[in-house]
């Protein structure tokens, strides 16, 4: 039996994906917070969230990394850490300097640091000559508004370190250029409490669709699991609607799509001890990363890959950070695609009605969540407002996105917000 160290999580599917895939291994956890009542309100009512199931739960600033390392050496002490892991991106580069710190299985505090600010991946994948889009990265306006026409509109402005597509905008000429660059500057705290960067990073927008790629890495070694496309909408915005795996794509997009993401983890330093979620254009002119993630995908992408190749990303990501081979064996499931749809707010309001009962029985459907009557909803500008999915299977080919896409037509004509 091993024992982990978690640092913070999502309150979204990983955080209840990751302790049962600890436990399932026959592990156990501790998990370090600053705020548990964090955890505490995203828990059903009634019910206890599975993260406060672990062997022991402690209270750290887990902002102040100068402070963190040694709790977590005196932790460790007493403690005896076999791994330290979190599904959280503003933890991944602290959790890579406990590893580091602890002499404890993972990649490189540089890498990890590198991948999870934006700006920081795109110098590093322009030198390496890994294919993205032209950028440049300032603060003051003056070097914004020339670096846009310089880049040319349409563009997309980026904060360097927010998640969940979160004040990423399209933006057509200087005002919206103004109006969006005023917004991020609005919101100089993450939503853990960590001051953000004033910088902002403008990028060509790319054309194509957008896909990610699933990998695995252990032993220097980095293993392709497989493909996901994406749809966006929300424009201005970029908000993901739904996603399916496998992509259905031909046989000569997903190579160039694969070996992109590899040589993206490669420039990166991420060949070790990494689950992995790298996003990629297909654009008229070849493949292009948007973004490289250290961590298992979200969105339940994990477990669209779990339907159909019965892969355990989860399982996949413990093993990992225990330092030990991951099962990456495929089953025979029967199923030949998934996918999962989200019903996205166009406009804030009460949630009045919102009925799914006439789609939970439906053939091929995998997953309802629905948010209940009486919530606030907020109109969606990132991927933080859904109203709830539906996941659906195909056994017979790719046809799983158009099921989930025909089942959430259904649902928005009962949408009531008011």
């Amino acid at each position: 039996m091993a024992h982990l160290l978690m640092v913070e999580s999502w309150v979204g599917s990983m955080s209840r994906l990751l302790p049962r895939a600890i436990g399932e291994g026959g592990h156990t956890f501790t998990f370090l917070t600053r705020d548990l009542h964090h955890y505490l309100r995203s828990a059903p009512e009634g019910t206890a969230h599975p993260l406060l199931g672990a062997r022991n739960v402690i209270s750290a600033d887990t902002n102040d990394v100068d402070t963190l390392l040694p709790e977590a050496e005196r932790l460790h002490a007493a403690l005896r850490f076999d791994g330290v892991l979190t599904s959280c991106d503003y933890y991944l580069p602290a959790v890579a300097r406990i590893a580091d710190r602890l002499a404890l299985p993972g990649p490189g505090p540089e890498a990890v640091g590198n991948a999870c600010r934006k700006d920081a991946t795109r110098r590093v994948l322009a030198d390496a000559a890994v294919p993205g889009p032209r950028f440049a990265l300032h603060e003051e306006w003056a070097d914004l508004a020339r670096s846009a026409r310089e880049i040319g509109y349409p563009l997309v402005v980026k904060p360097v370190d927010l998640c969940a597509g979160m004040y990423v905008r399209r933006v057509d000429g200087e005002r919206q250029l103004a109006d969006a660059v005023r917004a991020m500057a609005g919101f100089p705290v993450n939503a853990r409490g960590q001051r953000r960067s004033p910088a902002v990073l403008l990028e060509e927008l790319l054309d194509g669709p957008e896909v990610s790629v699933e990998t695995v890495s252990h032993a220097g070694t980095v293993h392709v699991v497989g493909v996901t496309d994406k749809s966006v909408g929300g424009a201005p915005a970029f908000i993901e609607t739904g996603h399916m795996f496998p992509a259905d794509l031909t046989a000569a997009d997903t190579e160039a799509a694969e070996q992109t993401a590899l040589s993206a983890l490669k420039a990166l330093g991420l060949t070790e001890g990494v689950v992995a979620h790298t996003e990629i254009k297909l654009t008229s002119a070849g493949p292009r990363v948007v973004e490289v993630n250290p961590r298992p995908a979200g969105n339940r992408i994990t477990e669209l890959v779990r339907h159909v190749t019965g892969v355990d990303l989860a399982a996949a990501f413990v093993d990992v950070a225990l330092g030990r081979a991951p099962d990456l064996r495929r089953a025979d499931t029967g199923v030949r695609s998934a996918a999962i749809g989200f019903l996205v707010p166009e406009r804030a309001g009460t949630l009045e009605a919102l009925d799914g009962n006439g789609i939970r029985g439906a053939d091929g459907v995998l997953e309802v969540e629905l948010a209940e009557p009486g919530r606030t909803v907020k109109a969606a500008g990132s991927n933080n407002e859904y109203l709830g999915h539906v996941m659906t299977a195909d056994t017979g080919g790719p046809g799983a996105r158009a099921r989930a896409e025909n089942l959430l037509s259904g649902l928005r004509a009962g949408l009531v917000v008011r």
